[in-house]
């Protein structure tokens, strides 16, 4: 079935409620294992179709955000997803407190029951009004970000189409296209920091009224994470403070060399090349051809997988007005089909989505038979390794979206992977003193941002630039304000997928078998002991990022 011919079904969810409430019950009544598996099976069947027209809402929703009957349909998820998360979690309850929890255990494996006695921690109906506000606030960023309107080179841009102008040789050009970006921000700064404050209370609230000191530890627990704690990751964040800093400063003091500026401002850095940074070659339509060229000859998986995408209408690639901005993969899991969305705008990314969305919609795919829905996707650090290693194992195709400018590409690739990492832990760090100083104003917020920049990007001076003067860079980092303390695990990944990139230089066959070994496990495992199935390196150990550097 093609994506256009989905009919999106208006669920009634008194009657979902109605059926949710009788299959709990029923659970409730059971005798044998074998009773209560049946009925978890019936309850799974409920989710699925829940959770799949809410994902069809929300992909049509972010397609054009001003289609009045798929926002009429996000904001119904959107006020009772909270309601469906209180039963789910009456659900849960009762599952744990069968006496034959632990047949139980046997069949669906430990990983589950670990995840619901998090879920139990997460969640008490106090907070479903809460949630609904938090969801509400979420879609009103998304809705400011999709409004962005520049006008700048005789047209009028959304931010997505400002991005090429930010990589012109021209040095003005990237001047003059930063600045009228940063003046959008700043013109709507109080209303950024509106949105935000009040996300930022209502998350503590949250997390006062389930127990937890602040939003921090919340924060982790719903994302999750079963295997380790802020303090690891605080220890990890100094880890990279101590071998990626300098070797991000010494690849980013080369690039300014190369590009021969003397007192290099932020807009300077998305310029890696004097003959210009390595730009795609050809429309959209040839970009897909040549994806499917590389997936065809990188192996019978993904031959047989690109052409489901493909024939399937399961891609939206280019930007529009009125589109969602960034890029995603997501899953429907009544029709079993991922689905990517992306806005290219003729840079280097456009291509970085066809592999690293691909990765995620391969991941799913591979994973979409697993009996238990809560195995399909792993937790999010686990997910990103997916992502980010297909950029890498893409590589030897490269030629067919830049031609000459292949090396080109790959060099400054794997250089924005290395300077991510920082970034992405400064992110985090700032997240961490937001909630654990909740009670801080939007100006001590921006202030902390630009402390805390220093220490993860000495490199960057701002001069004339009141958006980055003010500490503004932030909210166009749309994780910070919908998926609190997601963003380090996208860093934590690019350590795994740089052994991956490792392995692959080395062995290209074992690197790929042990890659769709790990695809294939989904989320049947916690984040470390995925690492450990595979023959990964845990990230928190001390000595691994360098180690990991080396090669």
């Amino acid at each position: 079935m093609k994506f256009s011919e989905i009919e999106y079904v208006q669920l009634d969810f008194e009657v979902i409620k109605e059926q949710y409430i009788n299959l709990i019950k029923e659970l409730k009544e059971t005798k044998t294992c074998e009773e209560a598996l049946n009925v978890v099976s019936k309850i799974n069947a409920l989710d699925t179709e829940f959770s799949s027209y809410g994902t069809l809402a929300s992909i049509r929703n972010s397609i054009d955000t001003s289609n009045e009957k798929y926002e009429k349909a996000q904001e119904f998820f959107d006020e009772v997803s909270p309601q469906y998360q209180d039963l789910a979690t009456n659900y849960y309850r009762v599952l744990i407190s069968l006496p034959f929890k632990d047949e139980l255990k046997e069949k669906l494996g430990d990983l589950l029951f670990n995840q619901i006695d998090l879920s139990l921690k997460t969640f008490k109906p106090e907070i479903i009004e809460d949630l609904i506000e938090e969801n509400k606030l979420s879609t009103e960023y998304s809705k400011l970000i999709a409004s962005a309107k520049i006008e700048f080179d005789g047209k009028v841009l959304n931010l997505s189409q400002m991005a090429p102008y930010g990589e012109s040789l021209d040095r003005n050009v990237r001047r003059e296209a930063n600045l009228a970006r940063g003046k959008w921000f700043y013109d709507h700064m109080n209303e950024f920091d509106e949105i935000y404050d009040k996300m930022v209370k209502v998350r503590t609230r949250m997390a006062k009224k389930l127990g937890y000191e602040n939003y921090v530890q919340l924060g982790f627990d719903k994302l999750g994470r079963t295997d380790y704690t802020p303090a690891d990751v605080k220890n990890y964040r100094e880890q990279i403070k101590e071998t990626l800093v300098p070797i991000a400063q010494e690849l980013l003091a080369k690039q300014i060399k190369r590009i021969g500026v003397e007192n290099p401002l932020p807009y300077d850095y998305n310029l890696n090349f004097l003959s210009g940074n390595a730009k795609p070659i050809g429309t959209t339509q040839e970009k897909i051809e040549n994806a499917k060229k590389m997936y065809d000859e990188l192996s019978s998986e993904t031959y047989s997988f690109f052409r489901f995408l493909k024939e399937n209408e399961l891609m939206d690639l280019e930007t529009k007005p009125n589109k969602q901005g960034g890029g995603y993969c997501t899953y429907i899991p009544k029709f079993k089909m991922p689905f990517i969305f992306s806005n290219f705008n003729g840079t280097s990314g456009d291509v970085d989505v066809l592999t690293h969305e691909f990765g995620h919609s391969f991941q799913v795919y591979s994973s979409k038979d697993i009996p238990i829905p809560e195995y399909i996707w792993p937790t999010m650090e686990a997910c990103e390794i997916h992502s980010m290693s297909m950029e890498f194992f893409a590589y030897p195709w490269m030629n067919l979206f830049f031609g000459n400018d292949e090396e080109k590409y790959k060099y400054a690739h794997l250089k924005g992977a290395i300077t991510f990492v920082p970034y992405g832990a400064c992110v985090d760090e700032f997240q961490t003193y937001v909630y654990e100083n909740y009670d801080a104003t939007p100006k001590q917020r921006r202030e902390k941002w630009l402390e805390l920049h220093k220490q993860y990007e000495p490199h960057l001076r701002f001069d004339e630039l009141e958006y980055y003067k003010e500490g503004l860079r932030w909210f166009a980092q749309a994780h910070i304000f919908n998926s609190p303390f997601y963003y380090i695990d996208y860093t934590l990944a690019q350590v795994c997928a740089f052994q991956f990139k490792n392995m692959m230089d080395v062995d290209k066959e074992k690197a790929w078998d042990t890659y769709v070994k790990l695809c294939k496990l989904g989320g049947s495992k916690s984040f470390l002991n995925l690492l450990k199935e595979v023959g990964l390196e845990n990230p928190f150990i001390d000595g691994c990022i360098a180690k990991v550097m080396k090669p």
